[in-house]
């Protein structure tokens, strides 16, 4: 993202944030976002403050990325895509999305564990090669924290070692629900936002990678060629980048 467009999103931020209380007495619009699951917290948050300022509506679909790519390629409609910039450059390609947008935040990969579980050393990466290496199974997604996982077993000399004991599942919400109902020396990986989200249920987030492995993917919100709302889902795009947004989004373990 260019800095003449980093200053035009946030002039356009600015602009939106003084018209939302003239918009909130129009016409309320319905806006439908497609978006990844790892910002989940942080987008409900920072969604609620637009509501509430604007009167429009907002219904949020959450997917992993390459459910997202097949929805998109299979013509299913939405306003505002919210997704990794690697996938926004494929939609911006095949004309299902306007340009590029403006990037919500990032998020890192943590450790979850059920409760009672023995706990992981997360200390440094020889700790964590020990961990695995003394775990009964490891469990991720199949997704894009997943494919980083995958990749870092190997780059870390651990793959051929923990792959009998792996489990996959397609999306974060599987990873944490089989963590829930585990047993014995257990634990997996996931974006630490989606650890979070099952913070009450009993998951417990052991903590982020080491730094030295860490990975965080970032999210951009953008428009898409067919949405049915774009004014309103222009208003709500460029919200993303004002202060009370940007605090929401961290707060809720969006960077």
């Amino acid at each position: 993202m260019t800095k003449r467009f980093i200053a035009a999103a946030g002039c356009a931020a600015l602009a939106a944030v003084s018209t939302l209380v003239a918009t909130a007495g129009a016409i309320a619009a319905d806006i439908t976002v497609l978006s990844g699951g790892a910002v989940e917290p942080g987008l409900h948050a920072a969604v609620a403050q637009f509501e509430k300022q604007s009167g429009h509506h907002v219904k949020i679909t959450f997917n992993t990325t390459p459910l997202i790519q097949k929805r998109v390629e299979a013509g299913e409609k939405f306003d505002v895509i919210v997704a990794p910039p690697t996938a926004i450059d494929g939609f911006v390609k095949s004309g299902a999305v306007e340009a590029k947008g403006i990037v919500v935040g990032k998020v890192g990969i943590g450790v979850a564990a059920r409760p009672g579980a023995p706990v992981p050393d997360l200390s440094s990466t020889d700790a964590l090669k020990r961990s695995l290496a003394e775990s009964d199974s490891i469990v991720f997604n199949k997704a894009s924290s997943g494919i980083y996982i995958e990749n870092l077993l190997k780059k870390i000399g651990v793959w051929s070692g923990v792959e009998p004991k792996i489990v996959r599942y397609a999306d974060g919400a599987s990873v944490m629900e089989h963590l829930l109902k585990g047993k014995g020396n257990e634990f997996g990986f996931g974006a630490m936002t989606e650890i979070v989200l099952y913070k009450d249920k009993g998951l417990k987030l052991v903590g982020p990678l080491p730094a030295d492995v860490q990975n965080y993917t970032s999210y951009m919100a953008s428009l898409t060629s067919t949405g049915k709302s774009s004014a309103a889902a222009q208003e709500l795009v460029a919200s993303f980048a004002t202060p009370s947004a940007r605090k929401a989004f961290a707060d809720n373990g969006v960077e």
